[in-house]
């Protein structure tokens, strides 16, 4: 009998506030981060969503953490890990 072990992905939506001015470039630094998936500027509160896939939540923290919140003219960032 095979086993086979499934590793499930956390899928994330990083929210990310840039500087007036800052989000067309920050969005392909963004885009070109290791566990980003996709990034588009909207428009509401935030000025960038990021969707991140990376295999555990500690990995999705620490993009948000140590690599988006590090680039400048990132002011804010909010965090959504999807449930389902």
């Amino acid at each position: 009998m095979i086993t086979r072990i499934t590793l499930a992905m956390v899928h994330a939506f990083i929210m990310v506030k840039t500087a007036a001015g800052k989000s067309e470039g920050l969005l392909a630094e963004i885009n070109g981060l290791e566990s980003v998936t996709n990034a588009h500027i909207v428009a509401g509160n935030y000025d960038i969503i990021a969707e991140i896939d990376a295999p555990e939540v500690y990995d999705v923290l620490q993009t948000a953490s140590s690599k988006l919140q590090q680039l400048g003219g990132v002011t804010d960032t909010k965090t959504y890990i999807a449930m389902g």
